[in-house]
């Protein structure tokens, strides 16, 4: 298998929103990705992925669901052979717990909580997709999280 070249720009983008904090820089590489390939219309798995990462990126909470809700419909054309040919460690099924974590947070900021609710019980419905491992902690803990708030929230 060789790496995905698109995916592999997509991590770099990742690489300098989450460890080098330069959000707008990150921002800025993942417009020019989703212009490279075609936006919507590109390969699914490369719309899902990188539509979930600018979601990441985004100042406001509008424009973040409207990119994680990309990201969510473009994981529904995805296959499992086009997760595995571009060497992502997760089957189709791992890619939704953290698709739909992030869009009931979105709804959640946006204050419509029976939404919010929809989607984290969405998420925990498929968190089984997930391995004990650092990723399926991350968003076992964030579902967690998002949970409590929402508890708390009138």
């Amino acid at each position: 298998m060789t790496a995905d070249p698109t995916m592999t720009r997509i991590g770099q983008g990742v690489e300098l929103h989450h460890h080098q904090g330069k959000r707008e820089a990150a921002r800025d590489l993942f417009a020019q990705i989703w212009d490279d390939i075609g936006g919507e219309q590109g390969d699914p798995l490369h719309v899902c992925v990188l539509a979930h990462s600018m979601a990441d990126v985004q100042d406001d909470v509008s424009r973040e669901l409207m990119w994680d809700l990309r990201a969510l419909a473009a994981a529904d054309l995805v296959t499992d052979e086009m997760v595995a040919r571009a060497g992502v460690p997760l089957s189709v099924a791992g890619l939704y717990p953290s698709l739909h974590l992030n869009v009931s947070d979105c709804y959640r900021k946006l204050g419509d909580l029976d939404r919010a609710r929809e989607y984290l019980e969405l998420a925990r419905s498929e968190i089984g997709a997930l391995g004990d491992d650092e990723y399926g902690r991350l968003i076992r803990d964030g579902l967690e999280r998002l949970s409590e708030q929402l508890e708390t929230a009138t």
